[in-house]
Protein backbone atom coordinates (compact mmCIF):
# COMPACT_ATOMS: atom_id res chain seq x y z
CA UNK A 1 0.00 0.00 0.00
CA UNK A 2 1.37 3.37 -0.98
CA UNK A 3 2.10 5.71 1.86
CA UNK A 4 2.72 9.43 1.85
CA UNK A 5 4.31 11.52 4.57
CA UNK A 6 3.71 15.27 4.54
CA UNK A 7 5.91 17.72 6.42
CA UNK A 8 6.92 21.36 6.57
CA UNK A 9 3.86 23.01 8.04
CA UNK A 10 3.87 25.45 10.91
CA UNK A 11 2.72 28.78 12.28
CA UNK A 12 3.49 31.76 10.09
CA UNK A 13 2.44 35.38 10.01
CA UNK A 14 0.34 36.78 7.17
CA UNK A 15 2.57 37.46 4.18
CA UNK A 16 4.99 34.74 5.19
CA UNK A 17 6.21 31.66 3.35
CA UNK A 18 6.49 27.93 3.90
CA UNK A 19 7.67 24.94 1.91
CA UNK A 20 5.76 21.70 2.28
CA UNK A 21 7.16 18.30 1.33
CA UNK A 22 5.48 15.01 0.58
CA UNK A 23 7.45 11.79 0.32
CA UNK A 24 5.70 8.86 -1.35
CA UNK A 25 6.60 5.19 -1.25
CA UNK A 26 5.85 4.12 -4.78
CA UNK A 27 8.11 2.81 -7.54
CA UNK A 28 5.95 4.32 -10.30
CA UNK A 29 5.91 7.77 -8.69
CA UNK A 30 7.56 9.40 -11.70
CA UNK A 31 4.62 8.56 -13.98
CA UNK A 32 1.95 9.60 -11.50
CA UNK A 33 0.24 12.96 -11.48
CA UNK A 34 0.37 14.31 -7.93
CA UNK A 35 -1.56 16.96 -6.11
CA UNK A 36 -1.77 18.92 -2.91
CA UNK A 37 -5.07 19.29 -1.12
CA UNK A 38 -6.14 21.14 2.00
CA UNK A 39 -8.92 20.97 4.51
CA UNK A 40 -9.84 23.90 6.71
CA UNK A 41 -11.91 23.42 9.88
CA UNK A 42 -15.54 22.82 9.04
CA UNK A 43 -14.87 22.67 5.30
CA UNK A 44 -14.46 19.96 2.72
CA UNK A 45 -11.06 18.95 1.44
CA UNK A 46 -10.18 20.90 -1.71
CA UNK A 47 -7.60 20.61 -4.46
CA UNK A 48 -4.88 23.24 -4.20
CA UNK A 49 -2.36 22.38 -6.91
CA UNK A 50 -1.60 19.58 -9.34
CA UNK A 51 1.51 18.48 -11.24
CA UNK A 52 1.62 15.90 -14.00
CA UNK A 53 4.38 13.43 -14.73
CA UNK A 54 5.54 15.89 -17.39
CA UNK A 55 5.63 18.69 -14.79
CA UNK A 56 2.65 20.57 -16.16
CA UNK A 57 0.97 22.37 -13.29
CA UNK A 58 -2.30 24.02 -12.44
CA UNK A 59 -3.44 25.73 -9.28
CA UNK A 60 -6.74 26.59 -7.68
CA UNK A 61 -7.78 30.18 -8.36
CA UNK A 62 -7.45 31.02 -4.67
CA UNK A 63 -3.70 30.30 -4.67
CA UNK A 64 -2.63 31.29 -8.19
CA UNK A 65 0.45 33.46 -8.16
CA UNK A 66 1.20 32.52 -4.55
CA UNK A 67 1.72 28.72 -4.42
CA UNK A 68 4.05 26.64 -6.60
CA UNK A 69 4.02 22.86 -6.90
CA UNK A 70 7.15 21.01 -7.97
CA UNK A 71 8.43 17.45 -7.88
CA UNK A 72 11.69 15.54 -7.56
CA UNK A 73 11.19 12.08 -9.04
CA UNK A 74 14.59 10.89 -7.86
CA UNK A 75 13.38 11.39 -4.30
CA UNK A 76 9.73 10.39 -4.85
CA UNK A 77 8.85 13.76 -3.39
CA UNK A 78 6.45 16.54 -4.31
CA UNK A 79 6.75 20.04 -2.87
CA UNK A 80 4.43 22.97 -2.37
CA UNK A 81 6.00 26.38 -1.97
CA UNK A 82 3.63 28.80 -0.26
CA UNK A 83 4.17 32.56 -0.51
CA UNK A 84 2.14 35.60 0.56
CA UNK A 85 0.19 33.47 2.99
CA UNK A 86 -3.22 34.64 4.19
CA UNK A 87 -5.25 33.64 7.25
CA UNK A 88 -7.67 31.86 4.92
CA UNK A 89 -4.85 29.52 3.89
CA UNK A 90 -4.98 28.00 7.36
CA UNK A 91 -5.70 24.29 6.93
CA UNK A 92 -4.27 20.81 7.09
CA UNK A 93 -2.43 20.17 3.83
CA UNK A 94 -2.33 16.71 2.27
CA UNK A 95 -0.79 15.20 -0.81
CA UNK A 96 -2.12 12.39 -2.95
CA UNK A 97 -2.40 11.48 -6.61
CA UNK A 98 -4.72 13.68 -8.64
CA UNK A 99 -7.14 10.74 -8.59
CA UNK A 100 -6.72 10.31 -4.83
CA UNK A 101 -5.48 6.74 -5.30
CA UNK A 102 -3.18 6.66 -2.30
CA UNK A 103 -4.13 6.27 1.31
CA UNK A 104 -4.34 9.67 2.95
CA UNK A 105 -1.45 10.64 5.17
CA UNK A 106 -1.67 12.56 8.40
CA UNK A 107 -1.22 15.88 6.63
CA UNK A 108 0.72 18.88 7.82
CA UNK A 109 -0.89 21.82 9.63
CA UNK A 110 -0.42 25.30 8.21
CA UNK A 111 -1.60 28.12 10.46
CA UNK A 112 -1.46 31.72 9.26
CA UNK A 113 -1.97 34.14 12.09
CA UNK A 114 -0.49 37.27 13.58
Amino acid sequence: QVQVVESGGGLVQPGGSLRLSCAASRIAFSITSMAWYRQAPGKQRELVARITSGRLTNNADSVKGRFTITRDNAKNTVYLQLHSLKPEDTAVYYCNTDQQDYSWGQGTQVTVSS
